[in-house]
């Protein structure tokens, strides 16, 4: 949810697409969307990956973002779904518009993370698969999404969620870094391509978001140096990343700024590469 401190904006009879949307961010997306008065298309794959050390989340996860949807007053269609499949995208974008009577905004905020390694060793199962869902994941949701904007005739925008990697590099996670790089220039090439609509494209750039991306036993063990058993454990390494003196940011603050590009504060941004990282991109910017 947005900071109690911030009014949302009036988003109320808009439609917004999220994808990854069962927990994490995908979740606070939703809520958001939802408190601005937004219904929601809410699509994750609720099953987990040979490739990625950590638990993808769950169709219960995913019912349990519906069900937050639903208690805020907005009506929120789910479906489970890869994002590399682009039949199957099309098919449950199709529908989800199809009941909720348009689309407005899409959050492209599906994505993994591998075991971190040197480039060298990583295997080719993992580069594709990392590779194919943070980027062709995201210029499929792009591609089966943009039509229905622009049938409105009325404008819109997407948030497509790179990473802090984008705008400083990423050793030990060349896959990744690779993948959100590519995500941040999708996002500028459609800014480009969806301008005469009024259609506006950013990326978001987010530092490390407490979330299971991070909070998990792989990313633990590596950041605490085999030490630790809990995030809090990593707490120093991590603020060591940041120009401010805080280890991470909770997921709505990734939020609050989608909120804010998709409202009409928003409406003169569109090709921007947006950090929310607690300067952990200037600190080591390229």
């Amino acid at each position: 949810m947005p900071h109690p401190a911030i009014t949302p904006p009036d988003l109320t009879g808009r439609v917004v697409l999220v994808t990854g949307a069962a927990r994490g961010q995908g979740r606070e997306h939703c809520e958001a969307f939802a408190a601005a008065g937004c219904d929601v298309i809410a699509l994750d794959l609720c099953r987990d990956i040979e490739t990625v050390p950590y638990p993808m989340a769950d169709p219960a996860d995913l019912n349990a973002t519906a069900e937050a949807v639903r208690a805020l007053g907005r009506r929120c269609v789910t479906g489970q779904v890869d994002v590399r499949d682009m039949p199957g995208m099309r098919e449950l974008v199709d529908a989800g518009v199809a009941e909720l009577g348009g689309l407005d905004f899409v959050i492209a905020n599906a994505g993994v993370s591998p075991q971190p390694t040197t480039s060298w060793e990583r295997s080719e199962e993992e580069w594709d698969t990392t590779i194919d869902i943070n980027l062709k994941g995201t210029w499929v949701t792009t591609t089966v999404a943009i039509p229905h904007i622009l049938a409105t005739g009325r404008g819109g925008a997407l948030v497509l969620i790179s990473s802090m990697v984008a705008l400083r590099g990423g050793s030990f996670t060349s896959s990744y870094a690779t993948s959100k790089w590519g995500v941040r220039g999708l996002a500028k090439a459609l800014a480009g391509e969806l301008g005469f609509s009024n259609v506006r494209c950013n990326s978001i750039h987010p530092g490390n978001v407490r979330t299971p991306m991070i909070e998990n036993p792989s990313m633990i063990s590596m950041m605490s140096g085999g030490q630790g058993t809990t995030l809090e454990d990593t707490a120093k390494t991590f603020a060591g990343m940041n120009q401010m003196p805080q280890p991470w940011i909770e997921p709505e603050a990734i939020a609050s700024m989608a909120l804010y590009l998709c409202s009409d504060a928003g409406a003169g941004i569109t090709g921007a590469s947006i950090p929310v990282d607690l300067g952990g991109s200037e600190k080591f910017g390229t």
